[in-house]
């Protein structure tokens, strides 16, 4: 039975990479000057692998189940008392899940901030000028001399 628990993990193992690889090509489009060409498939990849992940994490608890033993961290806490092999893949897996955790979160701030610059490039844009300090359509300032 923890042989299968350590498929799974391997699985696991296996598209949090992906999703880490991914994360690292999103923070390179979102750095780039035009984002918009790449950022829509990168959105559904990673729905994509947020979705195998999350059911492989489920597959991951049927399997603590199956061993009597609790479901998430938990369980795999006890699970790996004495298997060499299952807490080495479960460590890695946890500096995996940490490491694309910190890059999802950093990708956020890369958003977020260039979502600040278009909202004040936008504000910029749409502020009303001040009608007198611009030449009008016959080439003369309004209000400057009485013309």
């Amino acid at each position: 039975m923890k042989d299968a628990l350590l498929d799974t993990v391997i699985e696991e193992i296996a598209a949090v990479e992906a999703f880490e690889s991914l994360l690292a090509y999103e923070e390179k489009a979102l750095t780039a000057a035009s984002p918009l060409e790449t950022l829509p498939s990168i959105i559904e990849q990673k729905l994509a692998l947020t979705g195998q992940i999350a059911a492989l994490e489920r597959a991951r608890d049927e399997r603590l189940g199956a061993l009597g033993l609790p479901e998430g961290f938990a369980g795999m806490e006890q699970a790996v008392i004495g298997d060499e092999a299952l807490h080495a893949r479960w460590q890695e897996l946890q500096d995996l899940a940490r490491r694309a955790k910190r890059s999802n979160n950093n990708n956020g701030v890369l958003i977020r901030t260039r979502m600040e610059y278009n909202r004040t490039a936008l504000a910029a844009l749409t502020i009303a000028p001040v009608k007198s300090a611009f030449y009008g359509p016959d080439g003369r300032v309004p209000g400057v001399l009485g013309l």
